[in-house]
């Protein structure tokens, strides 16, 4: 691969075919696809406070309240995708379109405000990144110019 972000559905599902072919012929353990935050939503500079450490349980770099943006995992033939009550309403109706990929497991930790969700999908990979443009564009309700990132193979 040599190039991975993209801004426009042509090409983002071009990228995620090419990811998937990517991830399959060099065996790796997943693939992990993250949208990028709007660029009004990035902070730049410091913050203000007076206490600008980390915490370990917070989403790296998110403003307190505001949730780190969507990503989804694909490894073998499932995906690993987080999402709230919404979007798993969202994620169910997208499914209709996808009769071959079945929920196998969720999972709702209770210090979690959401739900861990694994589907398999056994498909080809212009399928698979058919599926992961929809997911992005409908599930999480991204704009029609939002912009991914593959950022592990």
């Amino acid at each position: 691969m040599t190039r991975f972000d993209a801004d426009t559905s042509a090409d983002r599902r071009k990228l995620f075919a090419d990811a998937v072919t990517a991830h399959r012929e060099r065996g790796s353990a997943f693939l992990t696809i993250e949208v990028e935050p709007p660029r009004e939503e990035i902070q730049f500079g410091e913050s203000g406070d007076e206490d600008d450490s980390e915490d370990p349980g917070d989403d790296e770099g998110s403003p307190e309240g505001e949730a780190a943006p969507p990503w989804i995992q694909f490894a073998e033939k499932t995906f690993n995708l987080d999402c709230t009550d919404e979007e798993l309403e969202r994620l169910h109706a997208l499914l209709d379109d996808y009769p071959e990929f079945r929920i196998e497991e969720r999972e709702t930790p209770e210090e979690a405000e959401g739900t861990n969700v694994r589907i398999s999908a056994r498909s080809d990979a212009n399928r698979l990144s058919g599926f992961l443009d929809r997911a992005f564009a409908e599930v999480y309700d991204q704009p029609e110019d939002y912009r991914a990132w593959v950022v592990q193979v």
